[in-house]
């Protein structure tokens, strides 16, 4: 990006936020400090109102606006895959806000940049598999999230416990959402068990905001997310299948920490990452019949553990 790019780039971040610190500008154009200062320098030379505060940040002067901002295709095209995105990945409030917001933006753009959007539109589509809902609507759990998020709430939940089959009360501090693996997540302190806590949607029986704000200072939720995979002890798996047997597992191995394949004379071999050597085990054995282990020694012990268990069933039948 050219100096005359970023420094539109810079004024535009600036007027999208209350605050911007010098560090988020040099990481997101990949400048140093000394760059963002001199950047900044020129714009307030250029006659643009910037208040610079030590230790919180940038910020246009209150009542500073820019003229209508102006895009290219390509990031207009890049807004029409997002909003396809959205309307996958939440529920029809949360997707109609967003179309609302797209709209806006399509009314600066140029009419034959309008035409080349509305051609690109029909063009982009992102399919996804549906699941069957129970208990709440995932669109109402979003908007009852959202809305505790914002006002800092203390929240009141009913949550099944996969692991122990049974339905729990909680009493939490919303800290953040994610979307990983097809399903929306809650990430949370839990006042009972006083700690954060992952909840999954699909999960949540009841969900409600009390009157009480939280005025615990949370840490971010990147960096959350971060300390929980980090300290999550992930197990390496190599696999050989042969090609039909590839063919045959399809999608399923990104369930289940699919992270790169090489061909071989034998086969395809398979490396992944899982959480849960146990879950991998029983996955695996659905495939056994075409996929060796050659590599997971806590896999293969698992692996023979369920077999010896198969076979002590079927002697009891």
């Amino acid at each position: 990006m050219n100096r005359i790019d970023r420094l539109s780039a810079i004024l535009i971040q600036l007027q999208s936020r209350r605050t911007v610190r010098a560090r988020d500008i040099a990481d997101r154009y990949r400048i140093s400090l000394r760059t963002v200062y001199r950047d900044i320098s020129a714009l307030e030379e250029a006659g643009i109102p910037i208040i610079g505060e030590s230790g919180i940040g940038y910020s246009l002067e209150e009542g500073y606006r820019l003229p209508p901002v102006m895009f290219t295709r390509e990031e207009a095209t890049a807004l029409i895959t997002a909003e396809k995105l959205v309307a996958r990945l939440t529920e029809a409030t949360h997707a109609s806000l967003f179309s609302n917001a797209l709209d806006k933006i399509r009314a600066v753009l140029e009419p034959g940049d309008k035409d080349y959007l509305n051609h690109m539109e029909g063009k982009i589509e992102i399919m996804q598999h549906i699941f069957p809902q129970q208990g709440m609507k995932q669109d109402d759990i979003l908007k009852i999230i959202l809305a505790g998020l914002g006002d800092h709430l203390v929240m009141k939940m009913n949550y099944f416990t996969h692991y122990k089959q049974e339905e729990t009360k909680r009493t939490i501090e919303p800290v953040g959402i994610f979307y990983v693996n097809r399903y929306w997540h809650l990430f949370a302190f839990c006042r009972d068990k006083n700690d954060y806590r992952d909840f999954r949607f699909d999960r949540i029986k009841q969900i409600s905001s009390t009157d009480i704000k939280f005025k615990t200072q949370h840490p971010t939720l990147k960096s959350l997310l971060n300390a929980q995979y980090e300290a999550t002890k992930l197990e390496e798996v190599t696999l050989l299948l042969s090609h039909q047997g590839a063919l045959q597992i399809s999608d399923s191995k990104y369930y289940f920490g699919y992270i790169s394949e090489r061909n071989t004379t034998a086969g395809i071999e398979m490396e992944f990452l899982t959480m849960s050597v146990e879950g991998f085990a029983r996955w695996y054995i659905s495939i056994a019949d075409y996929a060796t282990i050659l590599y997971s020694d806590s896999l293969k012990t698992s692996v023979k553990s369920l077999f010896a268990s198969f076979a002590e069933t079927v002697k009891t039948i």
